[in-house]
């Protein structure tokens, strides 16, 4: 899993609220079990008209941000169906981070176990923010993870709670398997004593 400690990219503005996780990738694309390929259908509906050809309107056609790193968006983002897909989706994008007012608790996990970072701030923060993604001069953000911290363009910063074991796992780079794999030489030893003090599991 790719480290996340510091961002600096382009922030989409996504003035939605309750964006659910069959608007981030629709239901026809979850066929797939691996990660690659499902950023082209991102958004599917609201990208694309019923011919295949793109709305210049939604924001991720737009030549500005189709190469955005950073989602800025409205209240409760990622419910719905918990389906894993949905980070997966605005990762092969490109979308490393997702700043909103708060976000579905499935939606939520599924991004740190994805490498993705989704960071809850303020209603007043995120309207400053979603101001700062439409701007000329302004949509370039940085996100100082270690620092936690979401820094604009004229040097502003507002801080963000990060859970420290979930913080640790996107500095660090570590999936669930990579986290258990630290711990190698631990399972070894527990493994080792348990096949001596109970054999007839190991038989």
């Amino acid at each position: 899993m790719q480290k996340f400690t510091k961002l600096t990219g382009v922030a989409a503005p996504l003035p939605m609220i309750n964006i659910d996780t069959d608007m981030i990738i629709p239901k026809q694309f979850l066929k797939t079990i691996t990660r690659s390929g499902l950023g082209k259908s991102l958004f599917f509906e609201m990208r694309y008209a019923d011919d295949g050809a793109e709305l210049p309107e939604f924001v991720l056609n737009q030549r500005e941000y189709r190469q955005a790193e950073i989602l800025v968006a409205g209240d409760n983002f990622g419910c719905g169906s918990s389906r894993e897909h949905a980070p997966w989706a605005l990762q092969d994008f490109g979308i490393r981070a997702v700043i909103a007012p708060s976000f579905a608790d499935i939606f939520f996990g599924n991004c740190y176990k994805n490498g993705m970072l989704p960071i809850v701030l303020p209603q007043e923060q995120i309207d400053i923010l979603m101001s700062d993604a439409a701007g000329d001069n302004t949509r370039v953000l940085t996100i100082d993870l270690p620092a936690q911290k979401v820094i604009r363009a004229n040097g502003e910063s507002f801080s963000f709670e990060i859970n420290p074991s979930s913080k640790l796992q996107l500095v660090e780079g570590l999936d669930e398997i990579g986290q258990t794999l630290q711990r190698k030489a631990e399972i070894a030893t527990f493994e080792q004593r348990q096949s001596l003090s109970q054999p007839w599991l190991w038989s």
